[in-house]
């Protein structure tokens, strides 16, 4: 039993513990020579830089809508039922600006008139998903909660941009959380989340906001409505962040590094994920790792990484597991759990 945990974090209110998972990647596949035949660039140059090999991508009509059912269905059949009290989407790239994902996702579950709504914290948005939905169990107001993280990132990268284009994909993943103890596995918490707005430029898509719409006959370059990345300082940045929140949480909870079984940290790009365990002093092997099948899949990421590892047995019940991320805004954000006893990951198509 984690008693630090169960008192000092929850205060005898209830704890949100994962009851389902499920994932979903639209069918159509992307691999590197794909992307070499149209840019400059290799299969060897992106692997070398990147660790992917492939990534999936929407096709035309499809919207990150479509995924987040997909994989909120698949992680409701997961949890054994197709209730819960609240919708929650984690996304950079909604349907469209107003009104959110959210309540149109659960409509489409079938969840009725429950409450709904998007967390925008870029590639951090699963984790702080994960704070809200807790806090949402702990204050009586939900018992079951569904967090989505969904992403359609090839919806706003230049074409023409082998970066962005190389790393990003498509995707959706979901867990269900229901109100139960924090001394059982699969609760979730406590939580270190932070940000650093001064840094917005680092990772951003500059037009389409109300910062620009607001300047009539202002120029707007056309790449200002793409997403656009400054690769350098954001790899130093999330190393950084996602080591010390991963320490900060650690401390909370309890444990310490050697007791962590796994790392699941944003899919980002491998070479971060190294450069994550290397600042934690930790062996590879202990970083979950799915990037070079899926790409960096922004808010979907963990999910996806966890439902992963959960299917090839990697993740034991009881398994203790540090989560971490780290996006724009800047953001960033863990969390642990232990993982659950009889969960398994439905995962799609």
């Amino acid at each position: 039993m984690d008693e630090d945990i169960s008192s000092r974090e929850t205060g005898g209110r209830p704890a949100a513990v994962v009851a389902g998972i499920g994932t979903w990647l639209p069918p159509r596949v992307v691999t590197n020579d794909d992307l070499a035949a149209e840019l400059d660039t290799s299969d060897a140059w992106i692997r070398t830089r990147t660790g992917i090999a492939r990534r999936h991508v929407i096709d035309s009509g499809m919207a990150t809508s479509d995924l987040a059912v997909e994989a909120g269905s698949r992680a409701l059949k997961s949890a054994g039922g197709p209730d819960a009290d609240a919708v929650l989407v984690a996304t950079t790239t909604p349907d469209r600006p107003c009104p959110a994902t959210a309540p149109d996702v659960a409509s489409r579950l079938g969840l009725g008139a429950v409450p709904a709504f998007d967390v925008a914290a870029v590639c951090s948005g699963f984790v702080y998903g994960l704070a809200v939905a807790s806090g949402l169990i702990a204050d009586g107001i939900a018992r079951r909660v569904v967090v989505i993280g969904a992403d359609t990132y090839s919806t706003i990268l230049d074409p023409g941009d082998r970066t962005t284009r190389a790393v990003f994909g498509d995707g959706a993943g979901a867990v269900v959380l229901r109100a139960g103890t924090a001394d059982e596995p699969g609760a979730v918490g406590p939580f270190d989340l932070g940000s650093d707005g001064s840094l917005a430029e680092l990772i951003t898509v500059p037009a389409g906001g109300s910062r620009q719409r607001s300047t009539p006959g202002a120029p707007v370059d056309p790449g200002d409505h793409y997403f656009q990345m400054q690769g350098k300082r954001v790899f130093r940045g999330a190393v950084e962040h996602m080591a010390q929140s991963a320490r900060s949480v650690l401390s909370r909870a309890g444990w310490s590094l050697e007791q962590v079984d796994h790392v699941v940290a944003h899919q980002a790009n491998q070479r971060i994920l190294d450069a994550v365990a290397e600042e934690l002093g930790l062996a590879r092997d202990r970083m979950v790792s799915n990037i070079e099948h899926v790409g960096n899949t922004s808010a979907a990421s963990i999910p996806l990484a966890l439902a992963d590892a959960a299917r090839a047995g990697v993740l034991r019940p009881g398994a203790r597991l540090l989560l971490t991320a780290f996006g724009g805004g800047l953001t960033w954000g863990s969390t642990v759990l232990r993982w659950p006893i009889g969960v398994s990951a439905v995962t799609g198509p």
